[in-house]
């Protein structure tokens, strides 16, 4: 079985190997938003930053998913009332009603979430954190399809991919959908990244930037100081998203050869 296993390993690397960069429009992106570690700051700086962002990706014609239904449960409503159709809404509450049944049959409490290292850093509440989906958007205003866990996304525009929000398979379960470059913010300074994708990461706090400068890649703290405005750091965020994927630069854990396993979604309960 292993050496079966080698043999078809061998193979796909071959063809990989033979792969060569092309030149490509930003509609080709396939981007991963998400959150980890936050703090009272990721409602107000780093998350709308990136909503920001996000706007002008979708706008450019490129498809970006955030996902962690139990971090946006309570917020269904607001989920529903920007979806593109009655259909994307039926799925959305689909999506959330299946997660429920899939807590309850565990004997789960997704109340589990929000976690001890959010607590410590003064997170309140979870509607706060993804302001962002609610009030960032400027130009796009419609979430055009919905995701199971596992599925494969298949339409342009801003996608809801419904995963748990434990950091770790909610990036596999992205990279599963087909992303090719990941974002994630964090207010804890979350030792988290992907080998599959480059992950950019997005602090929340402009203490956490500096402290942990060989790891945070977009300092969005200067929001809060008055230095920059959200508009302008979602900016920097987007120009950088099109260096990295162009290759022209590396994220910090890219250069460190930072990253964790893929972890698969599995039966036991995960908030």
């Amino acid at each position: 079985m292993i050496e079966s296993i080698m043999k078809m390993a061998d193979g796909h690397l071959k063809r990989l190997n033979n792969r060569r960069r092309e030149t490509c429009p930003a509609s080709d992106l396939v981007i991963g938003v998400q959150c980890g570690g936050s703090d009272a700051f990721s409602g107000l700086t780093a998350n709308p930053a990136v909503g920001y962002a996000t706007d002008l990706l979708v706008r450019a014609g490129a498809t970006v998913m955030f996902s962690e239904v139990t971090e946006v449960r309570d917020g269904v409503d607001q989920l529903t009332a920007r979806a593109a159709n009655p259909e994307v809404a039926a799925a959305i509450i689909r999506e959330m009603q299946w997660y429920d049944d899939y807590l309850k049959r565990g004997g789960a409490d997704r109340s589990a979430n929000t976690t001890p290292g959010k607590q410590e850093g003064r997170l309140v509440e979870h509607r706060r954190k993804k302001r962002w989906v609610r009030s960032s958007s400027r130009v796009i205003r419609r979430f055009s399809g919905v995701l199971s866990p596992g599925e494969k996304v298949k339409q342009k525009g801003l996608i809801y991919a419904a995963t748990p929000a434990s950091d770790f398979i909610c990036g596999t379960l992205q990279v599963a959908a087909g992303i090719n470059l990941h974002v994630f913010t964090t207010g804890r300074g979350t030792p988290y990244s992907l080998a599959e994708v480059p992950v950019i990461k997005v602090a929340t706090r402009s203490d956490l930037a500096r402290r942990w400068h060989d790891l945070m890649d977009i300092n969005a703290g200067t929001i809060a100081t008055g230095a920059s405005t959200i508009e302008e750091v979602g900016w920097e965020l987007f120009r950088l998203m099109l260096d990295v994927a162009s290759g022209r630069k590396e994220t910090c854990a890219e250069k460190l050869k930072l990253h964790n396993a893929l972890t698969l979604f599995n039966p036991a309960p995960v908030t």
